[in-house]
This record gives C-alpha cells, structure tokens and sequence, in this order.
C-alpha cells in the first residue's frame, strides 16, 4: 500500500479566484510546484481532490473542469511536479437543476474522493495527508483517517464559506502554504528530503 498527499485544488494548488470559469485566470499559488516536485521526490502519490460545483450550478461543463484539470497539469510538468491522480465531485446537494443536483458521497467533506483514489491507487489512507485551505478539507482528512493540514493560501477565516464546523478537531498542521505543508508533512513521514 502507498503514502499519498491528497491536495485541494483552488486556494492550495492554483490561486482561489471563486468559481474558475476562464482558462486565462488559471495560476499557480507560488511555490505549488516545487512543494509537488518534492513530494514526487520523496515517493508520496500526489492526488488532486477537488469539489467543482459550478458544474451542478450551470457556470460551466464538465468540460470545461477536464480542460482545466489538462491545463493544470501542463503547467506543473512544465516545472517538473505531477500529479498522479485527479478526483472531483460536480456535484451540489441543492443548487441547480440538473441530475448533478443532489446529495453524493464525493462532495468534501464526505470521503468518496478519497475511498475511490484509495481504491484506485492502493493507497493506505492511514499514512496520507490531506492538504486544503478549507476546514471541509481538514474534516475529509480527519473522516478518512489521514492526517489533515490546514493551508492559509486560499479562503480566509473570516470567510462566510468556510466555517469550522462545531465538534471538528484542530488540524495536525496548520502551515502558510502548500511548501510549507510539504516541510511538516517530510519531516513527519521520515522520507528523505529531494
């Protein structure tokens, strides 16, 4: 069974601009990419989970997230970090009206996602990470049983979209951003720094 680090997408990977809607408004949180490079590095799978409700609330296709999850894949290649799998949920519980409007096990915090990724990629949750700038991130970490990191790059605390659910434990780490989450998830794992 592997280590992965499961990442959030909007907020920790790429920059949080709410609903990404526009290929041109695509970029990289800066240093996303070496921290990926390292986690590469170091053996860990790197895994994309990502909610994209815009889909379920008519902003944009399905389409449209593969073109972005393509392009965003493009752009760490081109500094030399990959990721080895990418899951995400289109839909929502009550916004829209399509079939996509409705309750799923793959929206975080619920841990679909992962349990699909996990299945996929033989994966033990029990040695992973969770990484996002939502507490909905740290309560999918803390559900699947790995060890959740809680990322200050995207939403803020103040933000009426993330509220911290009563009853949910402190994250293991709360880090500025993704490299250094990556630093406390190396010096955790005792795998070798790259």
């Amino acid at each position: 069974m592997k280590r992965a680090v499961f990442l959030d997408r909007d907020g920790t990977v790429n920059e949080e601009v709410g609903y990404l809607s526009d290929l041109g408004r695509l970029r990289l949180v800066p240093g996303s990419a070496a921290a990926i490079r390292r986690l590469n590095g170091a053996g860990f799978l790197v895994v994309l989970v990502t909610n994209q409700s815009g889909v379920a609330r008519g902003y944009f296709p399905e389409s449209f997230v593969q073109e972005t999850h393509a392009l965003l894949g493009r752009m760490l290649e081109a500094e030399g970090a990959r990721l080895d799998g990418i899951y995400y949920c289109p839909h929502h519980p009550k916004a829209g009206s399509t079939d996509l409007t409705r309750e799923c096990d793959c929206r975080k915090p619920a841990t679909g996602l992962l349990d699909r990724a996990a299945a996929d990629l033989h994966i033990d949750l029990g040695r992973s990470y969770m990484v996002g700038d939502k507490w909905s991130d740290v309560e999918l970490g803390q559900r699947a049983g790995c060890r959740a990191i809680l990322v200050r790059t995207g939403f803020g605390h103040d933000d009426s979209g993330n509220v911290r659910p009563s009853g949910l434990r402190e994250p293991d780490c709360t880090a500025h951003d993704l490299a250094e989450a990556v630093d406390w998830i190396l010096g955790q794992s005792g795998a070798p720094a790259p």
